[in-house]
């Protein structure tokens, strides 16, 4: 899996409310643009999160 800052992360865990929790990538500290990444929620916490098989990652719109 590969992220940039911007993109949002899905993660579809059996945690939060509906099972699933949707954030923005502050950081990545993975080599090659992998995991893991520091992710902020809407509710402004951060967490860093190592994305499991469930996880997405939607790009970030960039012009360009």
């Amino acid at each position: 899996m590969h992220a940039s800052v911007g993109d949002r992360i899905h993660t579809h865990g059996v945690t939060g409310e509906g099972g699933g929790h949707v954030g923005e990538i502050v950081e990545v500290r993975g080599a090659g643009d992998g995991p893991p990444y520091l992710v902020r929620f809407p509710d402004g916490s951060e967490r860093l999160v190592y994305p499991g098989p469930d996880t997405v990652v939607e790009p970030a719109h960039r012009d360009g």
